[in-house]
């Protein structure tokens, strides 16, 4: 693994990362609540709007984007994000012909009513291999939530485009696809088209889990591979102190995870459903936080810092976007 290049500097609190079809970048702040398109070549910054009804607070705003598989004729993209009363994923039109800042149509909301709290927000949001938009929710402390199958919190949710449950979902009527989850922020799939997802631990166990529809992930009745009856352990697991996954990305046969609090970039490698060797760790402490990974073909892979989350200790030029190889 190599870092090729620093794309482009000085962004403020990134999270959500996305890449138009022409190679281009869309980069949330979670604080600013605006998307900014990065150039995929020279890293030159345009904002290219604000989302009106983000209110950011503790580990909420402006979080996940994702863009419409059918962006060369919608030209739609979707945003997770934190309001006065819940999270919500809503979509809107991205004009490139409209001036700078004032490129993004109104919000039309697709799904409201994600639980919503100071932390645990989730807010990663991608679309899978099967078209179908995918969002890691949350329990916002509210541990409970996670178990309860009624709520939105502390799932992973599979939806049509415009919000609604997918044929072939667990429950016909719910978008809800796995539950038992903690705070998911990492959604990948690999080749075979398996799901993949990140989730932080409390203070013992983070996981990385493969996903199956209609499974219990345990928590909070178990963090880390609890062996358990009923619940699905993790496919590996981190200390929280090494890790804290965020974003997570499959390249070259291996799931790369970006670690908050561990400063590091994990590598598990995959032999099919399971990992083929102990994952391993990569740029300690070099970059700070990291927290969002994005697959860019090939070998070819972008990685976000976050050091100017609240969390971290900026330096300057912090918040980066980083281009990397990896084998």
């Amino acid at each position: 693994m190599a870092v090729v290049s620093t794309l482009t500097e000085g962004l403020k609190s990134p999270w959500g990362l996305a890449a138009l079809p022409d190679g281009d970048l869309l980069v949330s702040s979670r604080d600013e609540g605006t998307i900014t398109r990065v150039d995929g070549e020279s890293g030159a910054k345009t904002v290219i709007g604000s989302v009106p009804g983000v209110a950011p607070a503790g580990e909420g705003g402006l979080l996940g984007l994702a863009v419409s598989p059918a962006y060369a004729s919608d030209h739609l993209v979707y945003a997770y994000f934190t309001t006065e009363s819940d999270n919500r994923i809503a979509r809107m039109l991205y004009d490139e012909r409209r001036p700078a800042g004032q490129q993004l149509g109104a919000p039309d909301t697709v799904l409201r009513g994600i639980p919503k709290g100071t932390v645990h927000n989730g807010g990663r949001i991608a679309f899978g291999p099967d078209k179908m938009l995918y969002a890691g929710t949350g329990e916002t402390g509210d541990t409970g939530l996670a178990q309860d199958e009624d709520s939105l919190g502390g799932k992973i949710l599979r939806m049509t485009p415009d919000g609604q449950p997918v044929h072939g979902n667990p429950s016909a009527d719910s978008v809800v696809y796995s539950y038992g989850h903690r705070n998911v922020q990492g959604l990948a799939w690999d080749a075979d088209k398996r799901l993949w997802a990140a989730e932080f631990g409390q203070n013992t166990w983070d996981e990385l889990n493969l996903i199956e529809p209609g499974k219990n992930y345990g928590w909070p009745n178990t963090e880390g591979k609890g062996g358990r009856t009923g619940f699905v352990d993790p496919v590996a697991q981190w200390r929280t102190s090494d890790a804290s996954p965020s974003g997570i990305a499959v390249a070259e046969g291996s799931v790369w995870v970006a670690g908050l609090r561990g400063e590091r970039l994990w590598r598990v490698p995959l032999a099919g459903a399971a990992p083929s060797a102990a994952p391993r760790p990569f740029l300690e402490g070099r970059y700070g936080r990291l927290r969002t990974v994005l697959a860019a073909g090939g070998d070819k892979v972008w990685l976000v810092t976050s050091e100017t989350d609240g969390r971290g200790t900026p330096e300057a030029g912090d918040d980066r976007i980083l281009r990397l190889e990896v084998k």
